[in-house]
């Protein structure tokens, strides 16, 4: 076999090899982008509510926490609760979602955490969850390089590296180079 074409052979398995690996990659790259714009892991629904604060609220906590969120079908629904002033309560829900209540006015917004189809498992990859990961991961990553480096060397003639694909090439490198300096 000639050095053409393991190049090409190389290009192409490791292509399809890593192919969900770039989807994957891609697909919580652009959420990552716009962390700004949107939660990519989780969606969060907030609702007001009134309710009514138990009287003896501050003698017996744990039932009177328990009777606020009975009245918003959330009872038996949380893992810790505290006050973080004396008007106020804060409880954090099972599954990462929190209720804040007004506890003079009674004003009660929840704040519901449900995770995102797709986006919150392809995230999770994206940030190594351990050390298996972090060597497939890193494989990926060797391999993109060299799917780049056989990649340019792919087409002959005309639209080859000497050619038009050194224009495009040399292209890809400016950008990044132009932002590095607009923002760095």
């Amino acid at each position: 076999m000639n050095l053409y074409k393991l190049n090409r052979a190389t290009h192409r398995d490791f292509g399809y090899f890593f192919a969900a690996m770039t989807v994957i990659y891609a697909l919580s790259g652009i959420a990552l982008n716009h962390r700004k714009d949107w939660n990519p892991s989780y969606s969060i629904e907030r609702t007001k509510h009134q309710v009514q604060i138990p009287a003896d609220l501050m003698k017996n906590e744990k039932m009177g926490v328990d009777e606020i969120l009975k009245q918003i079908e959330q009872e038996k629904n949380y893992r810790k609760y505290y006050f973080p002033s004396p008007g106020e309560l804060k409880v954090f829900m099972n599954g990462g979602g929190s209720v804040a209540v007004d506890l003079t006015s009674g004003k009660l917004l929840f704040e519901d955490l449900k995770k995102r189809p797709l986006f919150h498992q392809i995230n999770f990859l994206h940030y190594n969850p351990g050390k298996l990961w972090v060597w497939f991961s890193d494989m990926f990553c060797i391999a993109l390089i060299l799917m780049v480096i056989s990649g340019l060397f792919i087409l002959k003639g005309k639209n080859g590296i000497t050619r038009r694909g050194a224009w495009l090439t040399g292209a890809g490198i400016i950008i990044p180079i132009v932002f590095l300096l607009m923002y760095y």
